[in-house]
């Protein structure tokens, strides 16, 4: 089962500091999407469908803290821990 989480890497534009859309990156097996974090619109890559239907209910429920992780790595911080999916 796909246990989903956000991911803010350092080569991410949000830890660079860089402006750009705010999304966070989510991967499964050799899949990757970057979603919104706004619309939870996927922006680029692709998941397979469950996958990312699971994605999707994770981000809804913690987009405060998705939006306050990407501020965090704007201000070239370490973000904090999201719960996963339960």
């Amino acid at each position: 089962m796909c246990r989903p989480s956000a991911r803010f890497s350092e080569s991410s534009s949000a830890c660079t500091g860089e402006t750009t859309t705010l999304h966070f990156h989510a991967r499964y097996g050799d899949f990757e999407a970057l979603i919104r974090i706004d619309t939870l619109e996927v922006i680029r890559g692709s998941l397979p469908k469950r996958a990312l239907a699971l994605v999707l209910e994770w981000a809804s429920e913690h987009r405060a803290e998705l939006n306050e992780d990407w501020e965090l790595c704007r201000a070239l911080a370490t973000p904090k821990p999201i719960s996963p999916l339960e």
